[in-house]
């Protein structure tokens, strides 16, 4: 591996936006209006906790992660590896830089959700230590919807 080819994971930067937006939409193409990548970027920089992390080699952004704590659980999100990239440890070394980030915190567990039908990502989390949880993942959107009777 040459110099030019080494992986670097920092936190977010303003420069790294369209990259990142980018990348998520590759990566994410069937997400929900919620997601947009756009949207998720525009809220984590509102935020401002330092919790949004990028890959990047050869001086381009290949992978991206984020991440919540709010004191009770670390929660992660939209780790994306560009597609032309992956199996080179840009995942791991991501998911490295944002548990340390959230240990240095003192997050004493961290969560994440991923489809059953995406077994290769469920892989991928078990290889770094995570097991599936017996859990009821439940969900509200916001905004644009009733209150319940």
């Amino acid at each position: 591996m040459s110099v030019t080819d080494e992986i670097g994971v920092r936190p977010f930067g303003p420069d790294d936006e369209s990259a990142v937006v980018a990348l998520w939409s590759r990566v994410f193409p069937d997400d929900r209006p919620w997601n947009a990548p756009a949207a998720i970027v525009a809220r984590k920089r509102t935020q401002n906790d330092g919790l949004l992390f990028v890959a990047t080699l050869a001086g381009s952004v290949v992978g991206a992660v984020s991440a919540g704590y709010d004191g009770q659980r670390g929660w992660l999100y939209h780790l994306a590896v560009d597609a032309t990239c992956r199996r080179r440890g840009i995942g791991r070394a991501l998911m490295r830089a944002v548990e340390g980030e959230l240990a240095r915190r003192g997050c004493p567990k961290i969560n994440l959700q991923v489809l059953p039908s995406n077994r290769d990502v469920v892989a991928f989390y078990e290889r770094l230590g995570y097991a599936v949880e017996e859990r009821v993942s439940m969900g509200r959107t916001l905004g644009s919807i009733r209150e319940p009777p």
